[in-house]
């Protein structure tokens, strides 16, 4: 069921971009971490998949700065938690929620910039939604293949 956003100020925006910031900004440490912590038969491949993640996630992140300033707001810096991970399949597990969590935010965004009449938002939205949707659905067939530690 769609949640439906009949009214959204200016504010109530950029309030949501800084938390799409924060756990941008999450992401980009999140898999730094996993790179560095990733052990055993599949490190070389978990170690570049993970690499491989941050600038894109940087891209994400400056995009909001860029959009938050745009709007009047002033960007966060200061990132959500990142959660640690005991095994390769814990680290992808995580990567996978923090995928799902934040593609339903950017659902979720996309709904208060077509309300608030920002269709540049909108269109940005949906391709980094398309990004974080392809993250999702390769850590999915990541985690097919990796055993439970």
């Amino acid at each position: 069921m769609e949640t439906e956003i009949k009214t959204v100020t200016r504010e109530q925006l950029i309030k949501g971009l800084n938390e799409d910031l924060a756990h941008e900004y999450q992401a980009i440490v999140m898999y730094a971490t996993y790179a560095a912590m990733a052990s055993g038969i599949h490190r070389p491949f978990l170690k570049e998949f993970f690499e491989r993640e941050i600038p894109e996630e940087l891209r994400h992140a400056q995009f909001l700065a860029n959009k938050i300033t745009a709007l009047g707001g002033l960007p966060t810096t200061k990132p959500a938690p990142v959660k640690l991970a005991d095994s390769n399949r814990a680290m992808l597990e995580a990567v996978l929620k923090a995928e799902e969590e934040t593609i339903a935010r950017y659902v979720q965004r996309r709904k208060q910039a077509e309300a608030l009449g920002d269709y540049g938002l909108v269109n940005d939205l949906e391709e980094i939604i398309s990004d974080e949707t392809r993250h999702k659905e390769e850590t999915e067939k990541l985690l097919r293949g990796i055993g439970e530690h």
